[in-house]
């Protein structure tokens, strides 16, 4: 069963609501791709904008984050229903720098995981390891730890929904990308994971990105690979790069 490609931008804590407006704009004409489903994932501030901005055309809009309780005293949180309401699609999940700024564990990630589905939203779960965890080859370890407590009570129909990012922290914004080897291997473990948790039917139909440092140039040839399914991309979503990412093949 081919997979079809996803290729999200994780926008994190850049542009304005009108800069915001302004990129999809320019970028519209740009990520046009019949063969990829082309996420957004923006700051809270700029979803309704963003949806507002990417109506009729190939742009899904996700979240950044969302909190897993439906309402009440949490000052400074999001909802799942918020973001339902507001037209998002899908909404990224334990991201390293949540993990490390915000104190997220892999508890807090699979409450998420949880609400998300609850409330028809296709969390991109995101995993990955540390420079120190892969000099001292844990890595594959590591990963499968958190990706078995994340899927904890997820069922099998929803979990062939999902969608796991692999980011190796130490590729996040540092310009190292990890060899296309090395994603390759580690996404491939992580197919093999979900095939222990459900079955191999799960496994095949689940999508596996790659994340950290994708670019126009790396992405041809990690989207190849047989087990990397498309990619979280950061500081490259902001630029007309995203375009030539999205657009890998032609």
């Amino acid at each position: 069963m081919a997979r079809r490609k996803i290729i999200a931008g994780n926008w994190k804590m850049n542009m304005t609501p009108s800069q915001a407006v302004e990129l999809v704009n320019s970028l519209r004409p740009l990520v046009v791709n019949e063969d990829v489903d082309v996420v957004f994932c923006v700051p809270a501030i700029d979803i309704i904008p963003v949806v507002e901005a990417a109506k009729g055309s190939n742009i899904v809009v996700g979240a950044e984050n969302m909190y897993y309780e439906e309402s009440g005293a949490y000052t400074g949180e999001i909802a799942p229903a918020m973001l339902t309401d507001a037209g998002v699609k899908y909404v990224i999940i334990g991201h390293s720098e949540r993990r490390e700024y915000f104190a997220e564990n892999d508890e807090i990630v699979n409450k998420k995981v949880l609400k998300a589905f609850e409330h028809g939203l296709t969390p991109i779960i995101c995993c990955g390891e540390t420079l120190t965890q892969r000099e001292q080859g844990v890595t594959i370890d590591f990963i499968r730890q958190q990706i078995k407590i994340a899927f904890l009570n997820v069922t099998t129909a929803q979990a062939a929904q999902a969608v796991i990012a692999y980011e190796p922290i130490w590729a996040i914004g540092t310009g190292k990308v990890a060899t296309t080897e090395q994603a390759q291997e580690v996404c491939k473990a992580i197919r093999d994971c979900i095939t222990e948790i459900y079955d191999p039917t799960t496994a095949e139909a689940i999508r596996i990105q790659y994340g950290g440092s994708v670019s126009a140039g790396s992405a041809p040839e990690l989207f190849s690979q047989p087990d990397i399914d498309g990619g979280l991309v950061g500081g490259a979503s902001l630029k007309p790069d995203f375009g030539a990412i999205v657009n890998y093949k032609k």
